[in-house]
């Protein structure tokens, strides 16, 4: 049974009580009881960012990777949706985390990881293990086409191999398209990193960590999104709406557009 280990640490959310609780009981973070509903934020037509990075640690699982995790793991369930490692202890992503996975990339948003772990190369093993199973197609939102030529990275994403619904599962960590930067050091350093490797400005990323003090990032023009106990589909619609409203993008400023990532759609 996967549950929640505690955390301690300095600059971090405490769990809500709610949360707290389920774990208490026997939190399941199986992708089977995510929310079948997308959030109206992938499907308003308004923009959304280019690039969205995800912290690893109390941001996509329910861990430190490297405090709670004794290597080797190994795959617990048939379809590699959770690990167990030598104390028996078993691992796996927060609920919603495998179909936010599935569908940011659906609507021209690329993903990449900034973790600042002392064990890359075991949270690397637990990206490569952890698989992430389609989820039913009625819950995924058509492929947003775009003429913008920023975008062309993200239109030939979508055409590789199992990457909509249907297919087979998939390693977490192939869906980290934009890299995945893992080991001690700012978040700053990550961020530079990530945009020498992409080309993204700072301006066009949206980023989900559980420490506050993370958010000297947004020195460089990046928006965090402070979760408190993991990402959820509330908690991206929550980012989407700030990296928006930093941009000062709102319905009065977007008009409507069948490409709705293309600069071109700005109303002046």
């Amino acid at each position: 049974m996967v549950r929640k280990l505690s955390k301690a640490g300095p600059g971090s959310l405490p769990p809500s009580s709610s949360t707290a609780s389920a774990a208490t009981d026997s939190t399941t973070l199986s992708a089977s009881s995510a929310s079948s509903l997308l959030p109206r934020i992938l499907t308003d037509e308004l923009p959304l960012p280019k690039l969205i990075v995800f912290d690893l640690d109390y941001t996509l699982w329910p861990f430190w990777v490297d405090t709670h995790v004794t290597p080797p793991i190994k795959p617990v369930s048939r379809d590699n949706t959770a690990a167990i490692d030598r104390t028996g202890e078993t691992f796996a992503f927060y609920t919603d985390v495998p179909h936010i996975l599935h569908t940011l990339p659906l609507a021209g948003v690329r993903l990449a990881v900034a973790s600042r772990t002392h064990a890359p190369d075991l949270a690397r093993d637990m990206l490569k293990l952890l698989h992430v199973a389609p989820p039913d197609p009625s819950d995924l939102p058509p492929p947003i086409t775009t003429s913008s030529s920023s975008s062309a990275p993200d239109k030939k994403a979508k055409k590789g191999k199992d990457s909509s619904a249907g297919g087979k599962p998939r390693r977490a960590l192939d869906f980290f398209d934009a890299g995945a930067e893992m080991y001690p050091s700012s978040k700053l350093r990550h961020m530079e990193a990530l945009r020498r490797r992409t080309g993204v400005p700072h301006e066009e990323v949206l980023f989900f960590d559980d420490e506050a003090r993370n958010r000297e990032v947004e020195q460089l023009g990046v928006t965090m999104c402070l979760v408190r106990d993991g990402v959820s589909w509330a908690e991206v619609e929550r980012g989407v709406r700030e990296w928006r409203r930093r941009r000062g993008v709102g319905e009065g400023t977007w008009r409507a557009h069948p490409h709705a990532q293309d600069p071109a759609a700005w109303q002046e």
